[in-house]
């Protein structure tokens, strides 16, 4: 069975403007105001909670170290999960593209390097969960992205096959996971590197979910 498998972050929804709220939530907690800019530091945010917080440090308190990230970063992840959904969307057109695929015959599923039981609740709170047959996140197995172990069991647990599956993305972290899992990559360029992405080489660009279902048919065919 065909399968599509999509990154969360960057990809199907721009996540971006509340990842950057918890981690200032942080820094205004320790008296340090708001150094992350929501549009600026876009790119940052969607590299994870860990690196949000190093670059707020390098900007207020230079001086701090690893375990300074390390007792903020529990904090953070209590910020996102209260205020997951207050600036987040998905992006244009990505609910009519996973529709698409699904009246396609594709088999759908989310694989993420956010905590499962936070993006079970984001995509819960954005009313499409039901719309993917998995989601593998960062905690669901020992392993996360760019192991493909977390792609091959998103697969799986989705109900189609690993070779004739791809993986649509934002970053080199997914390009990588691809390879890995010797699968095409889609990558898109309307996420937060825009088209630099193309610098990956992936199988394919998508620059509107509209083409969503004409690129996963070139690559998987019919």
């Amino acid at each position: 069975m065909r399968t599509v498998i999509f990154d969360l972050d960057g990809t199907l929804a721009d996540t971006s403007g509340d990842l950057i709220a918890s981690a200032n939530a942080c820094f205004t907690g320790l008296g340090l105001g708001e150094p992350l800019d929501p549009v600026a530091d876009q790119l940052t945010a969607f590299q994870g909670g860990r690196a949000m917080l190093r670059l707020g440090f390098s900007r207020v308190r230079p001086e701090a170290d690893e375990s300074d990230v390390d007792a903020q970063f529990p904090l953070l992840l209590k910020h996102y999960e209260a205020a997951i959904d207050v600036h987040t969307v998905l992006y244009p057109g990505a609910v009519e593209a996973v529709e698409g695929l699904l009246s396609n015959g594709f088999k759908v599923g989310i694989c993420t390097n956010k905590p499962e039981g936070l993006a079970e609740t984001l995509m819960s709170r954005l009313g499409v969960r039901d719309l993917f047959g998995s989601l593998i996140g960062a905690d669901t197995l020992p392993v996360r992205k760019p192991d493909p172990a977390p792609f091959v069991a998103s697969v799986e647990q989705a109900g189609g096959r690993v070779d004739r599956s791809l993986l649509v993305g934002d970053t080199v972290t997914d390009r990588d996971t691809a390879k890995a899992a010797g699968v095409p990559s889609v990558l898109v360029t309307f996420g937060p590197e825009g088209q630099g992405i193309s610098r990956l080489e992936p199988e394919a660009l998508l620059h509107d979910y509209g083409q969503m279902c004409d690129v996963a048919e070139r690559l998987l065919g019919r």
